[in-house]
């Protein structure tokens, strides 16, 4: 997870910035902090069947809807 950039010889500090910043994009370190940010739970049983069920009834609805 570390980012290691080495300033070169002559170079400008902003060149160097840019370069780090381009380094921790690609590593995508900012996304995984982002999404470590908060803590959160795995949806319960209960919740994940009712999700599955609004799922199939919005799907079911949609199927009627498209040939009228």
């Amino acid at each position: 997870m570390a980012v290691r950039v080495f300033k070169n010889t002559k170079e400008s500090f902003e060149r160097f910035l840019s370069r780090f910043d381009q380094a921790v994009q690609r590593a995508r370190i900012v996304r995984l902090l982002r999404e470590r940010r908060y803590r959160t739970r795995k949806p319960s049983k209960r919740i994940l069947r009712t999700a599955a069920l609004k799922r199939t009834n919005f799907r079911a609805e949609r199927e009627k809807k498209k040939f009228y």
